[in-house]
């Protein structure tokens, strides 16, 4: 198999694993074992289970601005809106772990929580810039960073308790988000 073919499947079974049970209830071994792997193989793609670990928020973090980039230059704010918020959607079910380990974890040390807190900051500009660009009116500078918390905190807590009891359809949260962010941008 190549090489980043196995480091693909490794990273991906971490995820799975350090979604489900945190950083502190994973162990290399089990996610070598998830991964169809012996552990040596993990310890050659990253030198700790912190670096693993690391790899998958920066992962995420590297993915945030794309989402944005991918808004189509053409029709209404909502409908531009409901693109961003379908694709992202797409994103949250194939990475449905990285939520979990962004909102639901606090395990892993200084170095993860200082990591964590990037991940966090990198998806608070991103929204800065969106509320920026497509507000109606212009919003104050002071407004900015908090409306762009509250989105991305009010977004995290949907999609996470949207993945973990599915009885509310996407279709709904779709709606909702776009509903939110359309009033938001007024």
């Amino acid at each position: 198999m190549p090489v980043a073919e196995r480091r693909e499947l490794v990273l991906e079974a971490a995820g799975r694993l350090f979604g489900e049970r945190g950083y502190e209830g994973t162990r290399l071994d089990q996610i070598a074992a998830a991964a169809g792997v012996t552990k040596p193989i993990v310890y050659r793609h990253f030198d700790s289970k912190t670096d693993l670990y690391l790899a998958l928020l920066d992962r995420h973090r590297e993915d945030l601005p794309g989402f944005v980039a991918a808004m189509p230059a053409e029709g209404t704010t909502e409908e531009r809106l409901r693109a961003v918020l379908d694709g992202w959607l797409d994103y949250v079910e194939a990475h449905s772990y990285a939520w979990k380990m962004l909102f639901r974890d606090t395990g892993g040390g200084p170095e993860i929580a200082t990591r964590r807190r990037e991940v966090h900051a990198e998806a608070r500009a991103v929204l800065v810039d969106l509320i920026r660009s497509l507000a109606a009116t212009p919003v104050s500078p002071r407004q900015l960073e908090p409306l762009a918390e509250l989105m991305s905190m009010g977004m995290g807590a949907l999609v996470l308790w949207w993945i973990e009891d599915r009885a509310v359809s996407r279709a709904a949260v779709l709606d909702a988000l776009t509903t939110a962010w359309v009033r938001l941008l007024g």
